[in-house]
């Protein structure tokens, strides 16, 4: 079958299902809201790469880095690290705002309605609230209570059960008794969740969703079978708005950083490198090609094929940070957390190139990796080159494994493109009819 059957087979299967995905209210309504975190994203992702550039610690004192962290790290932190914040508002905004609501009303019940399900306890001191619970981590739990909270917000309201208030009160005055009932009553339904979550052995949602994930990790170690695994699991826990780095780097980096150190010192003492699979070969040769996913092959397909302006523009404000493998912007722009068109492709390009890295060290192509910790931000092919103790092979099969990604996202970046193609092109004939 040559390429353009294939294509034409894909654009047949997909098509339909992405115009289907296109009209769902739920599926917009979470595009919208990552939208509106997008600006924060990129802001905070531009900041944790100046203050993580590669290899600045050893060019300053100690003293002038943690100086120099410090002055930048509030910007990641205000945004960034409470991504899930803005999210969540941005979703139950859109949702309410859809079917002719007040979407203000529905961002502030979603975001009253997680900090509810929130536990409010930090090191054992009450009245505060775990950042990780409102960054990343929090996104799965946030997204669904966001849903939900805003249908509950939409079904008390079209149930009439409002405030009416007499016609010569202010309008911002009137809208506000309006809300009071069906904000409360939807409120109340999530206070009740957390009451019986109490009297579970979770004690939260947020340990139920976790305690529920991260159980089967536990009986993952070394080795290429385990590693496909562990790769797996990160890419699924991120398309489902979860931090999958952090829920199974959480588990396995005991195991992967003693396989390091081995590896470390072998390499110290001259003799040969016991181990393939390593925190550095999960860190610089899978996580370190542009992020989670290695979508800095992805940003380079954007650029390649790009015709609409939303894939265009954001190629051109993912790229930046790409290089210094914070993906955030391209994650959360594209999207793809819970986008099925790239579904396929987003799973299977990190395993396919674990395969080939693992092979290609197996058989003596590539060096293993000799145990050195390159900083996370170092750019693809120069960490390679350093992780493999300063073998151009390291960086040549990160090169390849690019070229691999860059394959298997091709023909669903060209469906992705056309379809926004498409959508643009009718809204600008829509509005020049206006």
């Amino acid at each position: 079958m040559n390429n353009s059957k294939f294509m034409d087979l894909l654009e047949r299967i997909l098509m339909p299902i992405a115009e289907k995905l296109n009209n769902n209210r739920y599926l917009t309504a979470l595009r919208d809201g990552f939208l509106v975190a997008l600006p924060l994203i990129i802001f905070g992702s531009i900041f944790v790469v100046i203050a993580n550039f590669p290899f600045l610690d050893e060019m300053i004192s100690e003293e002038a880095f943690a100086a120099y962290q410090e002055a930048l790290n509030p910007a990641s932190a205000a945004t960034l690290s409470i991504m899930g914040l803005f999210v969540i508002i941005g979703i139950g905004y859109k949702l309410v705002e859809q079917s002719g609501g007040e979407g203000v009303y529905g961002g502030v019940v979603a975001l009253a309605a997680f900090l509810i399900l929130t536990p409010q306890v930090v090191e054992d001191v009450s009245g505060g609230i775990p950042v990780t619970a409102i960054g990343a981590e929090g996104l799965f739990v946030g997204i669904l209570t966001a849903f939900l909270a805003a249908e509950l917000y939409r079904y008390f309201v079209k149930k009439d059960w409002t405030i009416k208030m007499p016609a010569g009160v202010p309008g911002a005055v009137s809208r506000s008794f309006s809300a009071l009932i069906p904000v409360t009553m939807s409120l109340t339904v999530f206070l009740i969740i957390r009451i019986l979550f109490s009297f579970t052995p979770f004690d939260t949602v947020q340990n139920f969703i976790y305690t529920v994930l991260q159980e089967p990790l536990t009986a993952l170690g070394g080795g290429l079978p385990a590693t496909i695994v562990a790769v797996l699991l990160i890419q699924l826990f991120w398309f489902f708005g979860l931090h999958g780095q952090i829920l199974v780097n959480s588990v396995l980096d005991p195991i992967w950083y003693t396989l390091n150190n081995q590896n470390l010192d072998a390499f110290q003492a001259g003799e040969e490198l016991p181990n393939i699979v390593t925190k550095q070969f999960i860190d610089t040769f899978i996580v370190g090609i542009g992020g989670s996913g290695m979508t800095l092959a992805v940003i380079v397909g954007i650029f390649l094929i790009g015709r609409s302006r939303q894939m265009k523009e954001v190629g051109r404000v993912s790229a930046p940070a790409g290089i210094f493998n914070v993906n955030e912007p391209i994650i959360f722009g594209l999207p793809i957390i819970l986008n099925p068109l790239v579904l396929v492709p987003w799973l299977l390009a990190p395993v396919v190139v674990a395969v080939v890295v693992y092979f290609s060290m197996l058989t003596g192509m590539v060096p293993k990796p000799a145990g050195i910790i390159v900083p996370w931000t170092t750019p693809p092919l120069l960490s390679g080159f350093l992780a493999t103790g300063s073998a151009w092979q390291g960086a040549a099969v990160q090169l390849v494994s690019m070229f691999i990604v860059f394959v298997i996202w091709w023909p669903f970046l060209k469906i992705m493109d056309k379809q926004y193609y498409e959508t643009e092109k009718q809204e600008e004939a829509a509005a020049a009819k206006d």
